[in-house]
């Protein structure tokens, strides 16, 4: 224990990096608030689980691939964090320019018709599996917690935080945007939430790049 809390500030900085994240009305946040308006709750709530265990299979592989990367290529982390640093400054851009736009949030009802609460886990499994920018986000996470002598059981407490907070917001989501009222408090709040991540991404980015190890 007495390990790990001395990696507790980049533990904690992965936290709030995959929170304010997922705080972003991105493609899986607006497909579980599209299904909880349109269908309702129980298959948002399906729908969330899938995208947690999608979230969980990437940040398990991301680990391990960091963990063999590291124990073959000595530089290979310091590459790795320069191209998450430059990820997570592109995402700031992102979120400064969507803070500054009149556009609203646009929660759909996924296509392919409705089905069974199974399906929509297995759903929401596949979004989060089939997303190509899961893995750069994963990456410029994971590499915000881990340096190059970080041991193996902190980016394994990330990876079971992260996973236990996945499951958590991704289930409020299903439960909270069943009713108009949240949404439209959520559309009010979207340019703060978008300018506060910007602002944290720009951070995060710039910590990875100047960071020595």
């Amino acid at each position: 224990m007495s390990e790990v809390s001395i990696y507790l500030p980049g533990i904690l900085f992965a936290y709030g990096a995959f929170l304010l994240g997922i705080a972003s009305p991105g493609p899986n946040v607006l497909a579980v608030i599209g299904t909880s308006m349109s269908v309702g709750r129980l298959p948002a709530m399906a729908l969330a689980l899938g995208i947690a265990t999608g979230s969980l299979c990437w940040a398990s592989a991301t680990v391990f691939g960091l963990s063999a990367l590291r124990s073959t290529y000595a530089m290979a982390l310091t590459a790795i964090k320069i191209g998450g640093g430059l990820y997570l400054i592109y995402l700031a851009f992102k979120s400064f320019r969507s803070a500054l736009s009149s556009h609203d949030i646009e929660a759909r009802e996924l296509s392919g018709g409705r089905c069974t609460t199974w399906g929509y886990w297995v759903r929401g499994l596949t979004i989060q599996l089939t997303n190509p920018k899961a893995a750069l986000t994963w990456i410029a996470i994971i590499s915000l917690g881990i340096t190059n002598d970080t041991p193996g059981c902190v980016a394994l407490v990330i990876v079971a935080g992260t996973s236990f907070l996945s499951i958590v917001i991704h289930l409020l989501y299903a439960i909270a945007f069943s009713t108009q009222t949240m949404v439209k408090l959520y559309s009010k709040s979207r340019r703060s939430i978008q300018a506060a991540l910007g602002t944290f991404f720009a951070f995060a980015g710039i910590r990875l790049l100047v960071s020595q190890n």
